[in-house]
């Protein structure tokens, strides 16, 4: 994975930095693992605008992952790595065994013609899929569940990992990519390796027209409205706009919004670094 610099030759070109698409193997996606994407333009079934500075956009296929890895014991083989424009992450095209084929979210390293295979009985090495209780302590995992069966919901984005650090019981102590500390059952299952695309976070897009292409159109300050659109808005000359918050009001900063009682606190070991 790399990014490279752009020669300015144009005014968008002069701060840009893109990706080099360089474990891209694939240009155009397995068409039976894609389906048609609609776009709401923020608007609901009436027609009226429910979500502001949504629009536009290249239109794109919806590439058809597997979250779940429910294939057990059953080896499959990389046969390319390709872009989603759904994601930050690379994906992987993956022939199993038994003539199936499947989109997976690529690990850092996995490699075309590399053989994975999730289960029980699989080994501990970069694109497989394991029990949580089956995983040796310290390795770095991804595309983790958090309940049995229910496919993966953390650490899914370009570059992310969690770590499992312990397993007290029927329970594995996950350290989350975020510094949090978590309980998940050991009969869930995680990817072995980080997610790729790690320089993801690098790129640049250069000008604005770039947002256009992903669908997302300008979106104004706070303090530019009036006081009647944003609590923050108004006042004489460029005024700061007190205290930040929402347009309905809520503080932006430091206030914490998650329920005190909520029901999977008491999985949570460690809070999140701030």
């Amino acid at each position: 994975m790399a990014v490279r610099k752009l020669n300015p030759v144009t005014p968008g070109q002069r701060f840009k930095i893109a990706s080099t698409f360089d474990t891209v193997t694939a240009a155009k996606p397995e068409k039976k693992l894609t389906k048609g994407k609609s776009k709401s333009g923020g608007r609901n079934n009436s027609g009226k605008m429910t979500m502001r500075y949504i629009g536009g956009g290249h239109k794109k296929s919806y590439r058809i992952i597997d979250f779940k890895r429910d294939k057990d014991g059953v080896e499959g083989t990389i046969k390319s790595i390709e872009y989603d424009p759904n994601r930050s992450a690379r994906i992987a095209l993956v022939f199993y065994a038994d003539g199936e084929k499947r989109y997976i979210i690529a690990p850092n390293g996995l490699q075309v013609g590399q053989k994975i295979v999730s289960g029980k009985d699989a080994a501990p090495e970069i694109g497989n899929t394991l029990f949580l209780a089956d995983i040796p302590f310290g390795t770095v995992i991804s595309c983790i569940e958090q309940r049995p069966g229910q496919g993966a919901t953390i650490a899914r984005s370009a570059g992310s990992f969690a770590q499992l650090s312990a397993r007290d019981g029927k329970y594995a102590i996950i350290k989350m990519p975020s510094g949090e500390s978590r309980m998940i059952l050991v009969t869930c299952k995680a990817m072995i390796g980080a997610v790729s695309n790690s320089d993801n976070a690098l790129e640049i897009s250069g000008k604005a027209g770039r947002k256009r292409w992903q669908g997302r159109r300008p979106r104004v300050r706070g303090v530019a409205m009036n006081p009647v659109d944003h609590p923050m808005g108004g006042g004489e000359g460029r005024a700061s706009g007190g205290h930040p918050r929402s347009r309905t009001g809520v503080p932006a900063k430091g206030y914490k919004t998650r329920a005190p009682k909520k029901e999977s606190n008491k999985y949570i070991i460690e809070r999140r670094k701030k």
